[in-house]
């Protein structure tokens, strides 16, 4: 899925948030990001798959499927809060870089450009995500119209 990539950063940009990145490895069923946990990072998938899920009540749903090269943890960033979803590992072993937020935003205030390159992929990240669940939530709409 595109739409989850920062797809503005230059090849510098990805060479300053390597070197302050640090590579982990999650392993089937583990959640990289746990639901409700203040979050200190941002995530880009390097390797394998992961799902977005929310947990309601009695169940989770998925919301959506990362692969490499998608970033989350991002809301959590923007908020500098807790995390809106869970963010699971779906293949044997998923590689991904963690960023601290911390050291992201000292990045930012040193090199601006690359703020505003990383704040303009992240803002059409999320205009996808809404027009996304504006049309799931139209189709649901018109499910139920139907039904009714």
């Amino acid at each position: 899925m595109a739409g989850n990539r920062l797809q503005y950063l230059s090849a510098n940009d990805w060479t300053l948030i390597k070197a302050k990145s640090v590579r982990r490895i999650f392993k089937l069923g583990e959640e990289i990001i746990r639901q409700g946990a203040l979050s200190e990072s941002i995530f880009i998938i390097r390797r394998g798959e992961a799902s977005v899920e929310l947990a309601g009540t009695n169940s989770r749903a998925i919301v959506a499927s990362l692969g490499p090269d998608d970033i989350c943890g991002d809301i959590a960033f923007l908020e500098k809060g807790r995390s809106t979803a869970a963010v699971v590992a779906k293949d044997t072993e998923v590689e991904v870089d963690e960023i601290n937020a911390g050291d992201l935003r000292e990045m930012f205030e040193a090199f601006p450009r690359l703020a505003s390159r990383f704040y303009l992929s992240l803002a059409l990240i999320l205009a996808q995500r809404l027009k996304n669940t504006s049309r799931e939530l139209a189709r649901e709409m018109a499910l139920r119209d139907r039904r009714e």
